[in-house]
């Protein structure tokens, strides 16, 4: 078996990262041929050092020379900017594109390795909250496969394996609940950052983790699942599960069910997915169920997390919909992250979105990045008002 060449958009954030731990472990399998980041450029220095890559890309042009000067004695080309971002993905080197960037920056990258016959391991859900519909016909037209990592509709992917003739009842999304789980609002109307970034069971990047509080993060894999598997709104469910034991669920036709489990490790969705069809060996910790007398599951609570509401509102409504819910969510997080608004006012400023954005039925590329800097614009003006 011939080693697969991969490039990781996102090289060092928390999948990035972890996806050089899976590659470093595997050497016979495994090369890197790309390493990407935006402004972290002394950790992408590093990262090109040791797993010497035949290009690396630094978003933030600023940052060019410092990263030039320090890999000047490797022979290791280096770009900067959006324009290499994209096109560094087409290289006839590469066999597969870990999307680990955050956000609707992943999206135009993975328009483009899809159109260059590159299989993609999605890591970035933005991606297809923002332009599903694009993106699974581009593949499609492409004969390109996406391999899911985000760990719970990694899950609903090997639960499916074999299960081509038989059609799908639902799906069953779990939430950790976040560290909020039972809390009201009147206790969130007053909660921190500091507080909103300690995820009970996953180690996860700033913006994720705020995702995941406000249970926004599983509101975009309920929209992302509904293009990775062809589901239906009504076929999605969510359910809180605080242990993040079973990653999530299938039930078919007939009323029976599989579950897929494990520790919660992020290593483990990542390697699957870089390597399907095959399963890799390794040393991750194994479960144990005497560890674990109970594993508990409870509705969520969609009055007081707002945000999952909202997600299944959009999917519902289609269009540009999804779009706008992604952008007001990634500027209000970041208005959180600095200290611009409250807690509560995240949800206030995706609904303000929604409500007012031009909602478009059937958007092309062009109506998504429209919408997406008409909604950013909007929305910054609405944090400045509250400021």
């Amino acid at each position: 078996m011939s080693i697969k060449r991969i490039a990781i958009l996102g090289s060092t954030g928390s999948i990035g990262t972890q996806a050089l731990d899976v590659i470093e472990a595997n050497p016979e399998v495994f090369s890197v041929e790309v390493l990407t980041a935006q402004n972290s450029a002394d950790l992408l220095i590093e990262q090109a050092v040791k797993f010497k890559p035949k290009v690396v890309v630094i978003g933030n042009e600023a940052l060019r020379d410092k990263v030039i000067s320090a890999l000047a004695s490797l022979p290791i080309q280096v770009y900067s900017g959006d324009a290499a971002l994209v096109s560094v993905v087409e290289s006839e080197e590469i066999d597969m594109v870990l999307t680990a960037m955050v956000g609707y920056a992943g999206l135009l990258p993975t328009i483009h390795a899809i159109k260059a016959g590159k299989n993609i391991a999605l890591a970035n859900k933005e991606t297809l909250v923002v332009a599903g519909e694009l993106i699974t016909n581009l593949a499609r037209e492409n004969n390109v496969s996406i391999y899911p990592v985000d760990s719970e509709h990694s899950a609903i992917f090997q639960c499916l394996v074999g299960e081509e003739n038989n059609a799908i009842e639902k799906i069953i999304l779990t939430a950790s609940g976040g560290p909020f789980r039972g809390k009201d609002r009147e206790f969130l109307a007053a909660v921190t950052k500091q507080q909103a970034l300690k995820h009970p069971n996953w180690s996860m990047g700033a913006k994720i983790t705020i995702d995941s509080a406000t249970l926004m993060n599983k509101g975009l894999e309920v929209i992302e699942a509904k293009w990775l598997f062809d589901l239906a709104a009504s076929q999605i469910d969510v359910i809180v599960h605080p242990q993040s034991i079973i990653h999530s669920m299938v039930q078919f036709e007939d009323g029976s069910m599989k579950a897929q489990m494990g520790l919660p490790d992020m290593k483990l969705p990542i390697q699957y997915a870089l390597h399907y069809p095959y399963r890799l060996k390794s040393t991750f910790p194994r479960f144990d169920f005497a560890a674990y007398p109970s594993l508990t599951f409870e509705k969520p609570d969609l009055e007081t997390f707002r945000n999952l509401a909202v997600a299944y509102e959009a999917l519902e409504k289609g269009g540009n919909a999804a779009c706008i819910v992604n952008a007001a969510n990634e500027i209000a997080v970041d208005a959180f992250l600095t200290d611009k608004i409250r807690f509560l006012e995240i949800s206030d400023v995706i609904i303000e979105c929604v409500a007012k954005i031009n909602y478009i039925q059937n958007p092309g590329y062009s109506d998504y990045v429209d919408t997406n800097e008409a909604t950013r614009r909007f929305a910054l003006e609405m944090i400045q008002v509250k400021v």
